[in-house]
C-alpha cells in the first residue's frame, strides 16, 4: 500500500519527458514478416560484442521498432542512463508497449544511477501496467528501493511478491549488508529463505560471509562456513572459497584465511590475489611478498586489489622505498592510467609517508581526476597540515563541477577543527552544505562537525546534530562523549554512555577512553572507577596503557597517591613513563615523600636517558628538602643534555659512542669532558672511542646490547646499514631485512652448548666458515655454555667479519687441555684486520681454577700468600694493532694478587672506552695517553714500566683528568707509579 501512495504523488510529475528527443517517422513499403526479428537478431550480435555505435546505427536505420528491439537498445546502453531513459521514453511516446524485461531493465539502469526520482515514476508506471507481482520486476524494484536506503519500502515490496525465488532472496540479502543491519537480523532472514524451501548458492553465502566479516563476528561465520560445507560449494565455487579467505581474515584468523585458500584445488588469479591482500592487510609484508612472487611463478597476473593491498600496507608501515617499487609495477602493467583504486592508494600511500610532492605528482598526471582521487589527495594534505591547501582543494572540486561528498566534506571538517584555522564560521559554512547536498544525515559527517563544534565550544550545537540523528551508531555516541569530555562536562558524558548502552550498542576501547577523560577533566573519582571496572566486568573490553594512564592521572589529582601506585602496579606490559611521571608530579604536590621516592626510582630506571626526566626527579627532591640529592641528579641532567652534542663531535672523528650506554659508567669514564663542556672549557676529544680486540686467559662480561638482536632468533640473511665513513671503530647497525650478513651459528655445526661436553671442534669449524664468508657473523647463541679447550684462531679473514658473543664460552678445568707452550694463553686471535667483538654474553677463563693449578708449580709468594683467589681479568696480547675495547667490565677481588685489569704489550692505537676496571692499568709502549680516568680502591693508582732486565722504553706519556679516590695503602705515597 505504501507503495501506491508513493506513486500517487509522482503520476503528475513528467520527468522522463525531459529525455524525449525529436522523433522522424520513417515511411517504409511493405516489409517481410520476420524484417524485425531478423534485424531484432543482427542488433543482439553488435551489442553483444559491444559495438555500440554499429548498434545504434542498425537501431535509427530500421523501420520499425518492436518491444525486443528496445528492450535490446535499453540493456545495451545500460551504462549509459541518460540515454538509456531516453530510448524508454520514446519506446512510451510511440506506443510501444512495455514488458517485464523493460521494466526490470530500466529499474535496474536507475538504481546503478541513483536516479531515484525516475525510479520512482517507472514504479508508479509498474503499478499502472499491472506488473507489481512479476517476480522479476518486484525484483529489481526491492534491489532499487535498498539502494535508496528505504528498506521498509522494499520489505514491503518483498512481501507482496506471490512467488519470490533466489535472485529476489539475493537482492535483499545485498540491500541489507549495504545497510550494515545486525548479524542477528541477516541471519534471522537466511533462516526464514530456508524455511521457505528457497536453496542458497553461492551468491548467498558471499553476502553472508561478507557481513560476518565486516562486523567481526567469527562464530556465525564458522556457522555459515558449515553450511557452505554441508551444501558442498567449497571446491566447486571458487568465489565462495575467496570470500571465505577474506572472512577468517576480517576476523582476524590468517590461520583459517591460508587453510582455505589450500583447500582451493584450482586456484585462480582471484584466489591468488585474495591471499596477498589478506597478508598485506594485516602487516604482514614478508608473507604479502612470498605470496606475490609465488603467484607471478605460476603464471598468474596481479590484480588491482593485491597492489592496492601492498600500498594501503605501506601507507601504514610508512614504507616509502618499497612503496615506489609497487608504484614502478603499478606503472608497468598500466593500472595508473584506468584503475581509480589505485591511483587513490598510490596518493594516499605518499601522503601517509609525508612525501606529499610524490602525491601531487601522481595526483597532477592522472588522465582524468575523479571525486575519490581528490579525496585521497585532501586526507595527504591533512596528514602535512596544508589546512589551507585543503580548502583551496575543495574549491577545485566544485570548480570543475564535482560534487563532495561525506568523506570530502568530513575530511575538511576534521582538517579545519585541528588546525589554527578553526573557527565556529567556517564549521557553520561547512554544515550549511552538507545539510544542502542532503548529507547533514550521515555518520562520518556528523561526527566531524560535533567534533568541530566542540572544539569551538559550541558543545550544545554539537548535542543538536547528535539529537537529529535518526540511529545513531556507537560512533556518533562515542563522538558525543568526547565532546562532553573536551568541555569539561563528564557528567553529560557519562549519561550519554549510558544511554548507548541502554540502546544496545556496545562500547569499545574508545569509548571507554573518551568517557574517563571526561571524568579525568570533571574530576568524577567515583564515577570514573565504576566506567574503568565495568570495562572488563560488564563490556569484555580489556583496559590498555591509554585507559590506566587516565585513570591514574584522575586518582593522582584527586590526592590518592597510594591508590594510584596499586593501580600503575598492575597496568598490563611495559611500565609507562608518562604515568609515573604524572604520580611524581602528584607526589610533589601533596608532598608525599614515601610514594615519591618509589616512583623517582622507578622513573629513572625507565627512561634514564631523558635530562627531563632527571629535572624533574630533582625538582621533588628539593621540595621536599633533600637539596644535596636535587643538586647531584640537576648536574646529572645537565650532564645529559651535554653528552648527545660530544657524541656528533666525536663522529666527526670517525668514531662512535652508543647512546644507549648507562650514563653512571659514562660519568666514570668522561667527568672530564662534561665538566670541561659545564664550564665552557674546550677539551681534546680526538683518539678516545673504541672497538673489540684479542681476547686473552681469565673472565669479561661484555655488557654492551647486541645491535643484531634479530640474528638471536632467526638463522636468516640481514642487511647492515652502513654508516659514511669506514673506519675501524663503527659499529654496525641492523634490520631485518633480505641479502648482506651470513648467520653463522655454532650450534649448526654439532655443539653441545650443555658447559660439560667439549665444544672445540665445533667453535673452530664454525670459525673456519665464518673467516672464509665475507660479511659473516659468527654466534655464540645465548643461553648456553660452550666448553673450549685452548684454541688459536688465525687469519686473514673475509672483510666485516662480526663475532657475536652473546651465549659463555668457558675455559678448561684440567691443565691438559691447556697449552703447554703457552699456559697462559686460552684463546688466542692473530693476524685479523676490522673484526668486531660484540655481544652481552660471557668469556669465563676459569682464572681461579687457573691459579690453583699454577701455585702447584710455582711455589712462590703470590701463592703462598693467596692459594685460592677470584680473578677476572682481560688480557690482550702481543702485537695488537687498531684495536678498540668498550662498555667492558672487568673485576679482580681485593684479595687478589693480580695487578693487571688489562695488559697490554708490544701494542699501539689499543683504545678503551667505556669500560669499569676493577684494578691497575698496565702498559708497555710509547705515545701512551691516559685520559680521563677514575681509580677507586687501587693500591697503586697508575703504574707504567719496564720489565728489570727487559729492553723496553716509557715515552710520550700525558695523563689528564686523574681521579683518585678511596686509596687501600695511602700512606704510601705512590697513586701514581713509573
Amino acid at each position: 500500500m505504501l507503495a501506491k501512495a508513493w506513486c500517487e504523488c509522482w503520476m503528475k510529475k513528467p520527468q522522463l519527458l525531459s529525455f524525449l528527443r525529436p522523433i522522424t517517422t520513417v515511411p517504409h513499403t511493405f516489409l517481410p514478416a520476420d524484417y524485425v526479428y531478423l534485424k531484432n537478431r543482427e542488433l543482439h550480435a553488435l551489442i553483444k560484442r559491444r559495438d555500440l555505435n554499429a548498434a545504434l546505427s542498425l537501431f535509427h536505420n530500421m523501420p520499425l521498432h518492436d518491444t525486443v528491439t528496445y528492450n535490446l537498445i535499453i540493456s545495451g546502453f545500460r551504462e549509459q542512463p541518460e540515454r538509456a531513459l531516453r530510448f524508454y521514453a520514446e519506446m512510451g511516446s510511440l506506443g510501444i508497449g512495455e514488458s517485464s524485461t523493460t521494466l526490470s531493465s530500466i529499474v535496474a539502469v536507475c538504481t546503478k544511477a541513483a536516479f531515484f526520482r525516475e525510479g520512482v515514476q517507472v514504479h508508479c508506471r509498474v503499478v499502472k501496467l499491472g506488473f507489481s507481482c512479476n517476480v522479476f520486476v518486484g525484483g529489481a524494484l526491492v534491489g532499487f528501493y535498498m539502494r535508496m536506503g528505504l528498506s521498509g519500502v522494499a520489505l514491503e515490496l518483498f512481501d507482496e511478491l506471490p512467488e519470490r525465488n533466489l535472485a529476489v532472496w539475493n537482492v535483499m540479502l545485498r540491500g541489507l549488508c549495504e545497510l550494515r543491519v545486525k548479524v542477528e537480523d541477516l541471519l534471522g532472514f537466511y533462516s526464514r529463505m530456508r524455511f521457505e524451501g528457497v536453496e542458497p548458492n553461492g551468491v548467498t553465502f558471499c553476502y553472508l560471509l561478507w557481513e560476518c566479516g565486516n562486523q567481526r563476528r567469527l562464530h556465525e561465520g564458522k556457522t555459515i562456513h558449515g553450511c557452505v560445507w554441508k551444501v558442498g560449494l567449497v571446491e566447486p565455487n571458487v568465489f565462495v572459497a575467496n570470500a571465505l579467505v577474506d572472512f577468517y581474515s576480517a576476523c582476524g584468523c590468517l590461520v583459517g584465511s591460508r587453510k582455505c585458500f589450500e583447500a582451493i584445488k584450482n586456484e585462480n588469479v582471484i584466489s591468488w590475489n585474495s591471499l596477498v591482500y589478506v597478508y598485506a592487510e594485516n602487516s604482514l609484508l614478508c608473507e604479502a611478498f612470498e605470496v606475490f612472487s609465488i603467484m607471478q611463478l605460476w603464471g598468474q597476473r596481479p590484480s588491482i586489489r593485491s597492489l592496492v593491498g601492498f600500498l594501503n600496507l605501506c601507507s601504514r608501515s610508512g614504507e616509502l622505498c618499497f612503496g615506489k617499487q609497487i608504484h614502478c609495477l603499478v606503472m608497468k602493467m598500466g593500472f595508473d592510467e584506468g584503475s581509480v583504486h589505485v591511483q587513490s592508494a598510490l596518493i594516499d600511500m605518499y601522503g601517509k609517508c609525508r612525501d606529499i610532492e610524490g602525491s601531487m605528482a601522481v595526483f597532477e598526471c592522472l588522465p582524468k581526476r575523479t571525486l575519490e582521487c581528490f579525496n585521497s589527495l585532501m586526507t595527504s594534505l591533512s596528514h602535512s597540515e596544508a589546512v589551507e591547501d585543503m580548502v583551496e582543494l575543495l574549491r577545485l572540486v566544485v570548480d570543475e563541477g564535482l560534487v563532495p561528498d561525506e568523506v570530502t566534506i568530513s575530511t575538511t571538517l576534521k582538517a579545519l577543527s585541528v588546525s589554527a584555522l578553526s573557527s565556529f564560521t567556517g564549521s557553520q559554512s561547512l554544515h550549511c552544505y552538507a545539510l544542502k547536498s542532503g548529507l547533514g544525515g550521515d555518520a562520518a559527517v556528523a561526527c566531524s562537525l560535533m567534533d568541530a563544534y566542540s572544539r569551538c565550544g559550541h558543545v550544545d550545537l554539537s548535542h543538536r546534530i547528535f539529537e537529529s540523528l535518526p540511529s545513531p551508531s556507537a560512533i556518533c555516541f562515542t563522538s558525543m562523549i568526547n565532546a562532553y569530555a573536551r568541555n569539561g562536562m563528564g557528567k553529560e558524558g557519562i549519561a550519554v554512555l549510558q544511554a548507548m548502552i541502554e540502546r544496545g550498542l556496545k562500547p569499545d576501547k574508545v569509548t571507554f577512553l573518551c568517557a574517563l577523560s571526561g571524568c579525568n577533566h570533571t574530576g568524577l573519582v567515583e564515577e570514573g572507577r565504576v566506567v574503568f571496572e565495568s570495562m572488563k566486568s560488564l563490556h569484555g573490553v580489556d583496559p590498555d596503557r591509554r585507559h590506566f594512564s587516565c585513570m591514574v592521572d584522575l586518582l593522582c589529582r584527586a590526592g590518592l597517591l597510594y591508590e594510584a601506585e596499586e593501580l600503575l602496579l598492575q597496568a598490563p606490559g611495559k611500565r609507562d613513563c608518562f604515568m609515573w611521571s604524572s604520580l611524581l608530579r602528584s607526589c610533589r604536590v601533596n608532598k608525599n615523600e614515601e610514594v615519591g621516592t618509589r616512583a623517582a626510582q622507578v622513573l629513572l630506571e625507565l627512561d634514564p636517558d631523558d635530562p627531563a626526566v632527571w629535572l624533574q626527579v630533582s625538582n621533588f627532591y628539593a621540595e621536599t628538602g633533600k637539596f644535596e640529592e636535587a643538586r647531584q641528579i640537576r648536574e646529572v641532567a645537565l650532564a645529559r643534555k651535554i653528552v648527545p652534542e660530544l657524541m656528533k663531535h666525536l663522529a666527526h672523528y670517525s668514531h662512535t659512542i652508543r647512546q644507549s650506554c648507562q650514563f653512571a659508567e659514562l660519568m666514570e669514564m668522561f667527568p672530564g669532558i662534561v665538566r670541561s663542556c659545564l664550564f665552557g672549557q674546550s677539551y681534546n676529544l680526538r683518539e678516545r672511542f673504541p672497538l673489540g680486540g684479542v681476547l686473552g686467559c681469565g673472565h669479561v662480561e661484555i655488557v654492551a646490547r647486541s645491535d643484531i638482536e634479530e640474528l638471536k632468533s632467526l638463522e636468516s640473511f640481514d642487511t647492515e646499514e652502513e654508516t659514511e665513513v669506514e673506519e675501524l671503530s663503527d659499529i654496525p647497525s641492523w634490520r631485518s631485512e633480505l641479502g648482506g650478513k651470513v648467520l653463522v651459528n655454532i650450534d649448526s655445526f654439532g655443539a653441545a652448548g650443555d658447559g660439560e661436553s667439549d665444544d672445540t671442534e665445533a667453535l673452530q669449524k664454525a670459525w673456519g666458515s665464518a673467516c672464509s664468508t665475507p660479511k659473516s657473523v659468527m654466534l655464540i647463541p645465548q643461553g648456553r655454555r660452550y666448553l673450549v679447550n685452548a684454541t688459536k684462531f688465525k687469519g686473514p679473514c673475509a672483510d666485516k667479519l662480526i663475532i657475536q658473543i652473546d651465549g659463555t664460552l668457558v675455559a678448561p678445568d684440567e691443565p691438559k687441555n691447556w697449552d703447554p707452550k703457552l699456559p697462559r694463553v686460552w684463546l688466542d686471535f692473530s693476524k685479523l684486520d676490522k673484526a668486531v667483538f660484540q655481544g652481552s654474553g660471557v668469556i669465563d677463563g676459569s682464572g681461579g681454577k687457573w691459579w690453583a693449578a699454577s701455585c702447584k708449580k710455582n711455589k712462590s709468594n703470590p701463592c703462598k700468600g693467596a692459594p685460592t683467589v677470584r680473578t677476572a681479568f682481560l688480557t690482550l696480547l702481543a702485537l695488537t694493532i687498531d684495536t678498540k675495547l668498550m662498555e667492558l667490565k672487568v673485576s679482580a677481588p681485593g684479595d687478589s694478587p693480580n695487578i693487571d685489569g688489562i695488559h697490554i704489550s708490544d701494542s699501539t692505537n689499543v683504545i678503551i672506552q667505556d669500560s669499569k676496571i676493577g684494578t691497575a692499568l698496565e702498559v708497555l709502549g710509547k705515545k701512551v695517553i691516559l685520559d680521563t680516568a677514575v681509580l677507586r680502591e687501587t693500591t697503586n693508582g697508575l703504574r707504567i714500566k719496564t720489565w728489570q732486565g727487559g729492553c723496553g722504553y716509557v715515552r710520550g706519556v700525558r695523563f689528564e683528568n686523574v681521579r683518585v679516590g678511596k686509596c687501600v695503602q695511602p700512606h704510601s705515597h705512590r697513586p701514581i707509579l713509573l
